[in-house]
């Protein structure tokens, strides 16, 4: 499976997220500020990064991390309007490069670039005795 068959640089997503306590510091380490926490705002660009060529996936194939290289630039804090953003930036025969940002506003929270593989899910599940037929969630 070639991923330039059928993903384009310039695809692109975005996600909105109200910053809830759980996504918070101060959630997983109790003595930390209650701002958006720097693992949540990368899984919120890994997200927008699927979301960016999900429609154009084979049937049976999805993404996965594979690379992450992101700064957080600036705090906000729980009830903070996240928009998140990722584009297609580059593809190669398995693997999907994108740049990503989130924002709070207009003030931009962090910036960076992300990969994600393309897998057989089938086959990959297999590797890990994982029976249970996989389902996408619809968008």
């Amino acid at each position: 499976m070639d991923a330039r068959d059928f993903i384009s640089v310039g695809m692109s997503a975005e996600r909105t997220l109200v910053v809830p306590a759980e996504r918070t510091v101060r959630h997983f380490l109790a003595y930390m500020p209650a701002v958006y926490a720097t693992p949540m705002m990368i899984l919120e660009m890994e997200m927008a990064s699927g979301d960016a060529i999900a429609q154009v996936l084979p049937q049976g194939w999805v993404t996965v991390g594979t690379e992450v290289n992101v700064r957080h630039l600036a705090a906000c804090g729980v009830g903070a309007i996240v928009r998140t953003i990722s584009r297609v930036v580059a593809v190669e025969r398995r693997v999907i490069r994108f740049e990503v940002a989130a924002f709070d506003g207009e003030r931009k929270i962090g910036d960076g670039h992300h990969g994600r593989g393309l897998i057989d899910i089938a086959k990959f599940e297999k590797r890990f005795g994982q029976a249970e037929p996989h389902t996408p969630p619809s968008s």
